[in-house]
């Protein structure tokens, strides 16, 4: 059961492949996800990202999916794709990659949620829900709402920490969907283990 979702970001993770391999090596097999982020990034250099972390995604039973690009996806068999708030719906990218796909969309309101799951999503990522970039967080109360909305999953993301990650989880989020603290920590293996000891006790 996936309760950590790993969203890269060659920015603050340069070597994205090296955290993402220390992270899942010590997650307990089938608990965590790897969502591959790079909107700049050309489609050749996104495939050849995507190829590098669909075998180190799949030795740790991690589902891979990519952001926005269908394609990508269809051309590495990935697992699924995660769709922004705003972009394809939800139901194009079902009719595009079939019912066995994994489907994620960002949700910034308790609707979008209902909406998602109404289209087919799988999960929905609803944040940030504290602040983070400039962003300011939505709070648990708003939290709280949207994992109520509709009966996915949802991960809480923005401003995530093990103490906040266990906030999220006792206030109905499925799990946590995080950048800096794991992939962009010194130490992606230890970040790694504490926020899946923060979401599993």
């Amino acid at each position: 059961m996936v309760r950590i979702y790993l969203i890269t970001d060659r920015n603050v993770v340069p070597d994205v492949a090296g955290a993402v391999a220390a992270a899942l090596s010590v997650l307990p097999i089938g608990t965590a996800a790897v969502q591959l982020r790079e909107k700049d990034l050309p489609t050749g250099e996104l495939l050849r990202l995507a190829r590098i972390l669909l075998p180190l995604c799949r030795s740790a039973k991690a589902p891979l999916l990519v952001n926005t690009d269908i394609e990508v996806v269809k051309e590495v068999r990935a697992d699924g794709v995660h769709l922004p708030a705003g972009g394809m719906s939800v139901a194009d990218a079902r009719r595009a990659l079939g019912p066995g796909a994994l489907i994620g969309q960002s949700c910034h309101a308790r609707n979008e949620v209902a909406r998602a799951r109404e289209e087919g999503a799988d999960f929905a990522i609803f944040g940030p829900v504290w602040d983070t970039d400039g962003k300011k967080g939505q709070g648990m109360t708003a939290l709280h709402l949207a994992t109520k909305a509709a009966p996915i999953p949802v991960f809480a993301v923005g401003g995530v920490t093990p103490a906040r990650a266990r906030r999220a989880i006792n206030a109905g989020a499925h799990g946590v969907a995080c950048i800096h603290s794991v992939l962009g920590a010194p130490d992606p293996a230890s970040a790694a283990l504490e926020m899946w000891q923060a979401v599993s006790k």
